[in-house]
């Protein structure tokens, strides 16, 4: 454990280097001059303003690295940045004030060592160059001292830091308690009991009964805070017979389209191709024997029906083989015939006849699509100027008057679907509006527009009592007559736990032999496997299951494997999870307490002088 800590510290400290040396080479440095050197301080140890700038620097850059997009400020100040950077300096600073108060350093050889394996300080031959490591100090703006410094007290902290964290080992106890939870099974028995097994009635319920199930399940009867929108909208289908298509349009259109109207004759064809006339010729002559079908043959080239599939073909498809497919009935294989890819046989498997569609029976169609076209031009040229009158001041009402704009209103919940409620554009900007915002003309996605405007919010209200009643009535019903199922479900409970069996009882009972915890059954209710584990072996009871009821006896506790390789596997997963949890809070509880210790103070004015440096 405590090499595994070691390397890890090492790795932070190259990494560290890494993300000073190559990330200010791509991003440049910021220095700051002055008397102000330090935006607070750990004890007897400042946080270096420049390092802090470094730091809340790196913390942007890989923002940008995730979402590939540049970060300002602001936004950088939103995310919580500027405050992450600063407790990342606050903790590194506390250690090297401790690694410094009881005596922790590094020698010479340790710090020529690190300096070496920093790839930003190699030349060419992957050696330590004292040019290299100079020209990267002088990108960083730092003189050789002030980084050597840095980087002992670095190490300093980081052996702290490793001695916190290494060694750290949960007890055989521990590991054992959570392999015993996730692998111990239960072997049970089940059976639903459904409503109609219930023979007694339930009694009519008071008004009182009534009133308090309809205070218990409020919910129920609660209509949701709602917007209240009104809004204009206008698609290509709305104005769809204002549009005027000519004749010669619609001519145009056809003759464009003849080849989609006037379809010859076609055929579903299957094509094997072989080597030579003589191979195929072998394999007509097996399949007119009836050795073989046409599938052993497909099969015997090593292919599938649907490499050989041609779909629907042609006469100018088929090219010389035309005559011999064309003539052939469906189901029948043609005789050998020449193809692009040499002799082939073609099985018909359907006759596609030739179909002809006159203009005149065209013509419907052809003018529904020239007229959608050209009403998706006419709203795309209306949208603009719907736009500048908005921005202008005026209403949506006004907007709709002399336009073919539909007004309209609508209580928006989230549920709704009516009207331009269906468009996902007007979804996302209806769920988003908020008082005060303009309206303005949005795309609906299928050439539509629209425009909306938030007039007030309702806030959620319970229907009356009086006015759903009929509703309460019928969930207490419901309900009722569920609590009585799982009451008489449980007297079967009682007697099967006391000896009776499930068929006696008139029970499909199903058997499982032993389920974990995260088992996953076939039919079986999430409740089933929830109760088991809270049973004792013999123990039965009855559980209420969507509309109805499942009884479930405990039959077996089969304790878990503790040396089986599943439990090996957890064993190690636990014990390295658990293991880092306990370090993390360690590590935690120390830069904590040497805080309190020693102290943190902290610049304001010269962090706001580095925040004014990144706006």
């Amino acid at each position: 454990m405590s090499e595994k800590k070691g390397k890890v510290g090492k790795t932070m400290v190259y990494g560290l280097m890494g993300l000073l040396f190559v990330g200010l080479g791509g991003f440049g440095a910021t220095n700051f001059s002055g008397t102000v050197r330090s935006v607070g301080s750990v004890g007897d140890t400042d946080i270096d303003i420049t390092e802090y700038s470094r730091a809340l620097q790196n913390e942007i850059r890989a923002v940008e690295a995730q979402t590939g997009q540049p970060l300002t400020f602001q936004q950088a100040q939103l995310f919580g940045l500027p405050q992450r950077a600063l407790s990342q300096m606050v903790v590194t600073t506390a250690l090297e004030n401790e690694a410094r108060e009881i005596g922790i350093s590094i020698g010479d050889t340790r710090l020529a060592d690190d300096l070496r394996n920093v790839q930003a300080f190699q030349g060419p031959d992957g050696q330590f160059n004292r040019d290299s490591y100079r020209f990267a100090l002088d990108n960083a703006g730092l003189s050789e001292r002030e980084f050597e410094e840095g980087l002992r007290s670095e190490s300093a902290s980081t052996i702290l830091q490793g001695s916190v964290l290494a060694g750290v080992r949960l007890p055989d106890t521990y590991i054992n308690t959570l392999i015993d939870f996730a692998q111990e099974r239960r072997a049970f028995t089940w059976a639903r009991v459904s409503l109609e097994t219930l023979t007694t009635g339930i009694t009519e319920a008071t008004e009182e009964e009534l009133q308090a199930w309809y205070d218990d399940n409020i919910d129920r009867f609660t209509i949701p805070e709602t917007k209240q929108l009104t809004y204009v909208w206008l698609t290509p289908d709305m104005i769809l017979d204002t549009v005027e298509v000519d004749e010669a349009s619609l001519r145009a259109a056809y003759e464009e389209r003849e080849a989609e109207f006037n379809l010859p004759e076609r055929r579903l064809v299957e094509r094997l191709v072989f080597g030579d006339e003589a191979e195929a010729q072998a394999a007509s002559e097996r399949l007119t024997a009836g050795e073989v079908t046409f599938e052993d043959l497909v099969t015997e080239r090593g292919l599938q029906l649907a490499d050989v599939d041609l779909g629907d073909v042609t006469v100018d498809d088929l090219g010389a083989a035309a005559d011999a497919v064309f003539a052939a009935e469906v189901g029948a294989v043609s005789a050998p015939a020449t193809s692009d890819f040499g002799p082939a046989l073609f099985r018909v498997n359907a006759v596609l006849p030739a179909q002809s569609t006159s203009y005149e029976e065209a013509l419907p169609d052809l003018r529904d699509s020239l007229a959608l076209d050209r009403a998706r031009r006419v709203i795309d040229g209306q949208a603009q100027s719907f736009d500048d009158e908005l921005a202008a001041g005026a209403t949506i009402e006004e907007l709709a008057e002399g336009s073919d704009l539909a007004l309209a209103t609508m209580g928006w919940t989230g549920a709704n679907a009516e009207d331009a409620a269906g468009y996902e554009a007007f979804r996302e900007l209806a769920t988003s509006v908020a008082d005060g915002d303009y309206p303005t003309i949005g795309q609906l996605g299928d050439g539509g527009i629209f425009a909306l405007r938030l007039d007030e919010i309702t806030p959620a209200t319970p229907r009356p009592f009086e006015e759903v009643r009929d509703d309460v009535l019928s969930g207490w019903e419901q309900s009722a007559r569920l609590t009585a199922l799982v009451e008489f479900a449980q007297t079967q409970a009682d007697q099967i736990e006391t000896g009776a069996d499930f068929a006696s009882l008139n029970l499909e009972a199903t058997s499982e032999e032993g389920l974990t915890r995260n088992a996953a059954g076939n039919d079986m209710p999430i409740e089933v496997l929830e109760a088991v584990f809270t049973l004792e072996a013999g123990q039965a009871i009855a559980l209420a299951s969507g509309d109805g009821a499942v009884i479930v006896k405990l039959d077996t506790i089969i304790a878990a494997d503790r040396e089986d390789e599943t439990a090996q596997m957890l064993r190690n997963f636990y014990g390295d999870q658990a293991a880092n949890d306990v370090s993390e809070d360690l590590f935690r509880a120390l830069a904590t307490d040497i805080q309190t210790r020693a102290g943190v103070e902290i610049n304001q004015a010269a962090i706001n002088a580095v925040h004014a440096n990144f706006q």
